[in-house]
C-alpha cells in the first residue's frame, strides 16, 4: 500500500452535517485485512443517524464514518491470515464480537456485550476507500456474484435471521409489515425457506407495486389511522379488514417498528404462531397481552444476525435468492450527500441505493 494513498471517508459530524475527510489508511495487525471498499448500501439506520443523530439508544457523540452494508477487494493481509489474499473480493460482516464471552461461546455472537459494529457509535463505518476489518468476518464472493450483490448480504442476513427465529418452514403462510429493503429480503428468505404464501403490507403503493414482482404472493395497502383513533382500535379494524381476504398466518414479521403494526401482527397470527419484531420503533409500546396469552403467540425479537453470511453467499451463488432487482440507484462516492438525500426523499421508487467507490 502506497504511503500517500488517499482514504476518502464520508463522515457525519452532527445531524444534517455530512462531510468528506481524508483520513490515514488504517494500519492492520494480526488477523486483520485491509479492504478497498467498492460498494456500500445506504441503510435506514444511516439515514436516521444523519437526520437525528441517533437510533434508539445509540447516539452520535463525535464525528463518525457512516455505512455498514459493504463489499470490496482485499488490498493487504496481516499476519496470521491464511484464507484470504490480496485481490480477493469479499463481503464484510460489519460486527466484530469479542469471541470469548458466554454469548460468543454459544454462537449467539450478535448479542456479545463487547460488539463493535460499523457505523454504530462510537465505531466508524465502512463508507470510505479503505477499511480495516477482522479477516474472519470477511467472506469471499464467487466470481459470478458482483460486489454490489455482496453488499446486500448484510440486509439479507437480517431476513435470514428473522426467518430462523420464526422457524419458517415449508408450507407456512408468512405476513410481513414493511415493503422496504429489509421487508423484501425477509420475503426472499421466507420463500427460500419454503413458505407457501407470503403477504406484504405497506402504506406506500409504489413499494407494493415493486413487491408484486419480488417474492410475494399478495400485497396489502394499509390505510393511515383516522384522526384521534386509538392505536389498538386502528389495529383491530385493520386486522379485520385484512382477514376479509387473507388467512391467519403462521409467522408475522414486522419490519416497521410502528406500534400499530406490532399490534396488528399479533392479531394476524395463528394460535401458536410467531411474531418476529425486526423494525426498531418506540422503546415502549402497548400490545394486546390477552391475545398473546390466550392464543400462545410467541413474540420474538431479533438483533441484527449471526452465522448467516456463509448461507447468504451460497444462496446468491446458487440463485436461490436474487438481490439484483433491489438495487435501483447508485452514486459515486463523491456524490454521497446526493445519495443520502435521495434515500431520505424516497423518490423515483428507490428501493436500495448504493454508493460505489
Amino acid at each position: 500500500m502506497a504511503a500517500n494513498q488517499v482514504n476518502r471517508c464520508v463522515v457525519l459530524n452532527k445531524p444534517l452535517d455530512i462531510v468528506f475527510e481524508n483520513r490515514p489508511v488504517p494500519e492492520i495487525g494480526h488477523g486483520d485485512v485491509l479492504v478497498n471498499i467498492k460498494a456500500t448500501g445506504i441503510c435506514g439506520s444511516d439515514v436516521h443517524y444523519w437526520l437525528s443523530g441517533g437510533v434508539g439508544t445509540f447516539i452520535v457523540k463525535k464525528p463518525m464514518v457512516l455505512g455498514h452494508e459493504s463489499a470490496g477487494v482485499i488490498a493487504a493481509v496481516g499476519p496470521g491470515v491464511t484464507h484470504l489474499k490480496v485481490g480477493d473480493r469479499v463481503a464484510l460482516e460489519p460486527g466484530i464480537a469479542c469471541r470469548m464471552c458466554e454469548q460468543c461461546k454459544q454462537g449467539r455472537y450478535n448479542l456479545c456485550p463487547e460488539m463493535e459494529f460499523a457505523a454504530t457509535p462510537p465505531f466508524d463505518g465502512t463508507l470510505c476507500n479503505y477499511y480495516r476489518h477482522a479477516a474472519d468476518f470477511c467472506y469471499k464472493l464467487p466470481d459470478h456474484v458482483s460486489l454490489e450483490e455482496g453488499a446486500l448480504i448484510e440486509p439479507l442476513s437480517v431476513g435470514i435471521h428473522a426467518c430462523r427465529r420464526a422457524n419458517v418452514r415449508s408450507g407456512h403462510r408468512v405476513f410481513i409489515f414493511g415493503a422496504g429493503p429489509v421487508g423484501l429480503l425477509c420475503a426472499a428468505a421466507a420463500k427460500a425457506a419454503g413458505a407457501a404464501h407470503i403477504t406484504i403490507a405497506d402504506i406506500t403503493a409504489s413499494r407494493l407495486d415493486f413487491a408484486k414482482t419480488y417474492c410475494t404472493d399478495s400485497q396489502v395497502l394499509l390505510e393511515r389511522p383516522q384522526q384521534g383513533e386509538p392505536n389498538i382500535e386502528y389495529s383491530r379494524r385493520t386486522a379485520a379488514k385484512i382477514l376479509e381476504t387473507e388467512e391467519l398466518s403462521d409467522v408475522v414479521i414486522d419490519c416497521s417498528g410502528a406500534e400499530t403494526c406490532v399490534q396488528t401482527s399479533i392479531l394476524l397470527t395463528k394460535n401458536g404462531g410467531s411474531v418476529v419484531l425486526v423494525g426498531m420503533g418506540a422503546q415502549v409500546q402497548s400490545i394486546p397481552i390477552s391475545e398473546i396469552s390466550s392464543r400462545e403467540v410467541d413474540i420474538k425479537g431479533i438483533f441484527r444476525y449471526c452465522n448467516t453470511y456463509p448461507m447468504a453467499v451460497k444462496m446468491l451463488a446458487s440463485g436461490a435468492i436474487d438481490v439484483k432487482p433491489l438495487i435501483t440507484h447508485s452514486y459515486p462516492l463523491e456524490d454521497a450527500v446526493k445519495a443520502f438525500e435521495h434515500a431520505r426523499d424516497g423518490r423515483d421508487n428507490a428501493i436500495k441505493i448504493q454508493i460505489l467507490g
